[in-house]
């Protein structure tokens, strides 16, 4: 409830909020004037939810956005208006659309959100004074509505590309923040999720790919080679030494990258130039008097240097268009299908989530299950307006516990106290339809600016902006106000009892994600062997397809572990401390694998080291039982890795000693994996003990 109450001012998008609530009270205004408030209201309904929808973090064009969720709202509203008035067509007819609304999660949160605005739209719409004659009329001024929002976008664009600036920006703020934590944790870890944030963003239409700004188009490749080689040149095991004048070096180094990114990422964010200091420009020039600095060291220093200049000539280029053929970071456009293209690719999605122990699924089973039932619920209750029951359960209901119980909470408070609060304004002032509509576009107004922080307050001010639209549509106070907070209350009540009755938890299926993660931190690892064994541009791609796929299933452990951290329940195999230690193994398996990707060679011509091979068929298939063993709860051996690191005699080449240093440092992280899940229960009791032992022990001897 804290958080939900606390706004945040430098979240708040005003200007943006200023042009929704613009929307609105366009379509209000000319639906008043031209038609009747009944008609107002319904365009105001889609105005709203419109705005609403291009405030979720997506990277499509706001307008579009707008006009698809105005479309979609006009439908429901169309199908909810042809079977209202017969109960046995309208339920099931709720039942199979706020279904398909729980499915859209499986495209992601924005597509769920969207998806269940309209589910919100059919409940309340259906009540406005109609005929079935009129079914089309009111479905095309809620399409209007979205118009009017999707044209407001056009002709006043808001910091335009502001979305991609920022998710770019941030990424290379991120790499800043890592080169000052190198300086003082060698070994130090680094979130992924920025970089996959800005690869999100980099993925455009062909439309949005003709105009995209210059400076989008290429640091996030740079920032994708730059974070291994910070990590490369601060890293004790291949890099720089712990002490002396060469760690000195690389300090001073990491500390003038970090003012290179930072002053980039503040450039790309703002649309300015360039201004970096003069005294991390001459730390960054690595000549050949440099001789603090050798052997794979100085070349990850060469290397970043290199890579630096690359940036700021990029983010300094005058030119703000790129041309329509120009290549992304991995050597193509990351193309994103039109929204017409993009059916297909949703029912792909909905399809694969059809199985028994999908938490979409299961979300998509409760929705429909709850809205149904809250609907025949409140049509029974003597209090009226029942639909305020299944409303306010869809709008709490989300796929996983954490988001039901902790924000559904604060959206069930923040509804409860908007509809008393304007159920009060209404019965004092008894508003006509004018003033209703200029209340609920203030409402309006004031959800928009909240929409990004502050979801309580937010929350409130949606209910006030439901309540005054009604009044405007002609039900009165009495009407609409009459045991409302109480609805309310037994809906969200209803939604927490249906999470409760049907769960998805999370924390069963942490082995299952922990295995996900180690066969592609695996695969990744054993596509870098590869590069060395036979470098190829061909076996660049598959390290990044590779790597592609490590950092998915890591971003979806994380996410899975920190869910089933905040559940009433616990896993019977795997004890949160061993997640810890089985988290902290494979992040530096991963991490082994980035140091070698790192002094891959940059050409085909390079010496090859024909062992890798044999140590990657050896890792793969170690890793691959490893995953099979680790799901069904069995322990985890490296055989043949170990054996091919046993028959290993390196040549006295540094690119062959190179890569057997990272292979030990694999070896070492997948031992401590197998230390961190194989243990007894006994083990289990008796570990904290040894390790406080021997923390006392090595107390003393200091």
């Amino acid at each position: 409830m804290r958080a939900g109450l606390r706004v945040e001012r430098t979240r708040l998008e005003p200007l943006v909020a200023l042009r929704a609530a613009a929307g609105v009270a366009t379509v209000i205004t000319l639906a008043l004037w031209l038609v009747s408030p009944a008609y107002a209201a319904s365009a105001a309904f889609g105005a709203f939810s419109a705005g609403a929808s291009s405030f979720q973090r997506g990277w499509r064009p706001r307008k579009v956005v707008a006009l698809a969720a105005g479309f979609g709202l006009a439908i429901s509203t169309f199908l909810g208006y042809l079977v209202a008035g017969h109960l046995v067509l309208f339920v099931p007819l709720l039942a199979v659309w706020t279904f398909l609304a729980g499915m859209a999660w499986a495209v992601g949160p924005n597509a769920g959100i969207v998806a269940t605005a309209t589910v919100g739209i059919m409940l309340v719409t259906i009540t406005l004074p109609t005929g079935i004659g009129q079914t089309l009329e009111h479905a095309a001024v809620i399409a209007f509505g979205g118009v009017v929002q999707a044209t407001l976008i056009l002709l006043f664009p808001i910091r335009r590309w502001g979305a991609h600036r920022d998710a770019l920006a941030d990424a290379l703020a991120a790499e800043a923040d890592y080169a000052r934590r190198l300086r003082h944790d060698p070994t130090g870890p680094f979130d992924p999720q920025p970089l996959m944030t800005a690869r999100s963003a980099a993925t455009l239409t062909p439309s949005q790919a003709r105009s995209r700004p210059r400076v989008l188009h290429g640091p996030r490749g740079l920032a994708e080679r730059i974070r291994p080689t910070l990590a490369a040149l601060a890293d004790p095991q291949v890099g720089a030494p712990a002490e002396g004048p060469g760690r000195d070096r690389a300090r001073e180094l990491l500390s003038a990258a970090a003012d290179v990114l930072d002053a980039v990422a503040r450039s790309i964010r703002h649309g300015t130039a360039v201004r970096v200091p003069g005294r991390a420009l001459e730390a960054l020039r690595v000549d050949e008097e440099d001789e603090v600095l050798d052997g794979p060291a100085r070349r990850a220093a060469v290397r970043l240097s290199g890579l630096l200049g690359e940036l700021l000539e990029l983010a300094d280029s005058r030119d703000t268009r790129t041309p329509p053929t120009a290549a992304g970071a991995d050597g193509q456009l990351l193309v994103e299908p039109t929204m017409f293209r993009l059916v297909p690719v949703v029912v792909r999605a909905m399809r694969r989530e059809l199985r028994p122990d999908s938490p979409v699924l299961r979300h998509a089973v409760r929705l429909a299950a709850v809205s149904s039932l809250g609907y025949l619920l409140g049509a029974a209750l003597p209090l009226g307006h029942g639909y305020w029951v299944p409303l306010t359960s869809v709008m709490v209901l989300r796929p996983d516990f954490h988001q039901t119980y902790a924000r559904g909470v604060a959206r069930l408070v923040g509804t409860v106290v908007g509809v008393g609060l304007a159920t009060g304004v209404v019965v004092a002032v008894h508003p006509g339809a004018s003033v209703s509509g200029g209340l609920a576009v203030g409402s309006a107004a004031l959800t928009y600016l909240c929409m990004r922080t502050g979801y309580a307050v937010s929350q409130c001010f949606t209910a006030a902006y439901v309540v005054f639209l009604l009044g405007m549509g002609g039900e009165t106070w009495q009407q609409t106000g009459q045991g409302r907070v109480l609805l309310t209350l037994l809906g969200g009540a209803l939604a927490m009892l249906a999470y409760v009755v049907y769960p998805a938890w999370e924390t069963p299926r942490l082995r299952d994600r922990l295995a996900d993660w180690l066969g592609a931190n695996g695969r990744y690892a054993a596509a870098v062997l590869r590069a060395f064994a036979e470098p190829s541009g061909k076996r660049r791609a598959d390290v990044r397809r590779a790597l592609l796929d490590s950092r998915a299933a890591s971003a979806a452990w994380a996410e899975a572990f920190t869910r089933a951290s905040r559940e009433p329940v616990r896993h019977r195999g795997l004890t949160h401390q061993e997640a810890e230690e089985a988290q902290d193994a494979l992040r530096s398996l991963g991490r082994a694998a980035m140091l070698l990707e790192s002094h891959l060679p940059d050409s085909d011509d390079a010496p090859r080291v024909p062992q890798a091979a044999r140590l990657a068929d050896a890792l793969e298939k170690d890793t691959a039982r490893a995953e099979r063993n680790l799901r069904e709860g069995r322990d985890l051996t490296w055989e043949r890795v170990a054996g091919v690191l046993d028959e290993w005699e390196t040549n006295g080449g540094e690119q062959d000693r190179i890569v057997r240093r990272g292979a030990e440092l694999q070896a070492q992280a997948l031992e401590d994996l197998s230390t961190a899940v194989s243990r007894t229960p006994l083990e289990r009791d008796v570990e904290p003990a040894r390790r406080e032992r021997r923390e006392h022990a090595e107390q003393s001897a200091q």
